[in-house]
């Protein structure tokens, strides 16, 4: 048989820790903006139920009821949604609102709604579940509530124990879901946004009017992200010379990859400007000393600028592998790499000489980061090494595979000498010239 609610000015420290900090003297105030209550405790605790209503003579009877583990649900009650504030503490589950309760302190057009104060319970506690309580037969009333937010709604004169603790489970259920489906979208939108973010930061070649062909592949070590610390570009200045980059920043995060997206467009700004080798290196190395979050942070870079002809280049390197050069009827080999400079941020004022190769008339040069060849072989300590990848590629280019095909057979090999994936960001730039 339906009880009597007793009303509730304080919340007894047995019922509710949180509760004494909220009741405490000189807490937050009711009477001003509305706080946000966090969400409800853990389903393992009791369960605990709000009502808000107005009847003065308190002749709204809660049956009382048990949950699905069989422990009574506790019960608080309010007159008003001031007083509900004080007692929406982080213990309550659920609510059960009077919708002819007025929305405290609101404007006459909003006074005249009759989920007005439905609408100021949600933004008052927008994490916990709320059952409408509607006049007997109102369901278009009950409808509109659970349009505008409500879990469900009740009739009035339906407050039996069993239904009313059913709607209960069913409304603090409905709101966990709702909120983890919620969040699950929120995570995907997110990660959308994120990706295209990321893809829009790659590079796309500036080749128009270059016979050479261009091919690329990127894998950053960082799950699930599309960007890393390593960088490249390449780039056809109106005198014809093809200029290409490869860098590395140190580290694997995202103010790495943001660190990296910034070195690759000044090089590229830089480049588009006219300057080359050392002149360049130096202006970057102060853009890295102005950009980076910390002094030990600091970036390797290969830069490759190849004459128009296609038939020689000028290759600089700060701190970086040097790149692999293919010709048809010899070995794959490495570039000369004995004038090394100091990678970019390490030594104020430093140098970075400009080497002379020569190319030949039909060549495929590579450009890669260490995570090309960092990776371990098999369980041991041992790594591929420059050494295991220059045997690599040329075992892959007797078996014909060029350009992209090259490029991904590369990669998965490593990625299988390492037993799994690479820890490391792994970019690799291939440029063909076919006579």
């Amino acid at each position: 048989m339906p009880v009597p609610v007793p009303r509730q000015r304080a919340i007894p420290a047995v019922e509710c820790g949180q509760a004494q900090a909220a009741l405490t003297p000189g807490g937050p105030s009711s009477e001003g903006t509305a706080r946000t209550i966090k969400a409800p405790a853990d389903s393992a605790a009791h369960l605990t139920l709000l009502v808000i209503e107005d009847d003065p003579a308190g002749s709204l009877g809660v049956p009382e009821m048990l949950d699905a583990a069989g422990k009574p649900i506790r019960i608080r009650t309010a007159r008003n949604l001031t007083e509900a504030e004080r007692l929406l503490t982080d213990d309550v589950h659920c609510i059960l609102l009077d919708l002819t309760l007025p929305a405290p302190g609101r404007a006459t057009a909003e006074a005249q709604d009759e989920l007005a104060a439905l609408k100021h319970v949600l933004r008052l506690a927008p994490r916990h579940a709320v059952l409408a309580l509607t006049a007997s037969g109102d369901a278009e009333g009950g409808a509109e509530a659970v349009r505008v937010g409500a879990q469900d709604y009740l009739f009035r004169d339906e407050l039996d124990a069993r239904l009313l603790s059913r709607a209960i489970r069913y409304a603090v259920e409905r709101k966990r879901s709702d909120t983890a489906e919620r969040r699950l979208t929120e995570s995907r939108l997110r990660a959308q946004e994120n990706a295209r973010l990321e893809r829009g930061l790659l590079p796309k070649p500036l080749l128009e009017g270059s016979p050479l062909r261009f091919a690329a592949r990127y894998r950053p070590g960082r799950s699930r992200a599309l960007l890393g610390g390593d960088f490249y570009d390449t780039v056809r200045t109106p005198d014809g010379t093809v200029h290409a980059m490869i860098g590395d920043v140190c580290g694997h995060g995202p103010d790495e990859a943001a660190l990296g997206v910034e070195l690759r467009i000044a090089w590229r700004a830089l480049t588009l400007a006219g300057l080359c080798g050392d002149e360049l290196l130096s202006t970057l190395q102060q853009v890295l000393e102005h950009e980076r979050a910390d002094d030990e942070i600091f970036a390797t870079l290969c830069t490759v600028d190849i004459a128009p002809d296609g038939r020689r280049a000028g290759l600089c390197l700060a701190g970086h592998p040097s790149p692999l050069i293919a010709r048809p009827g010899r070995p794959a080999q490495l570039l000369p790499y004995q004038n090394n400079g100091p990678a970019l941020g390490l030594l104020p004022g430093a140098r970075w000489p400009r080497q002379q190769v020569e190319l030949g008339g039909a060549w495929s040069l590579m450009l890669y980061t260490d995570g090309l060849i960092e990776g371990r072989i098999g369980e041991g300590r041992e790594r591929l090494g420059q050494d295991g990848m220059v045997e690599m590629i040329r075992r892959q280019l007797a078996q014909g595979l060029t350009g992209e095909k090259l490029l991904r057979a590369a990669v998965n090999e490593v990625r299988e000498l390492n037993g799994g994936e690479l820890t490391d960001d792994v970019a690799v730039l291939l440029l063909d010239r076919v006579r």
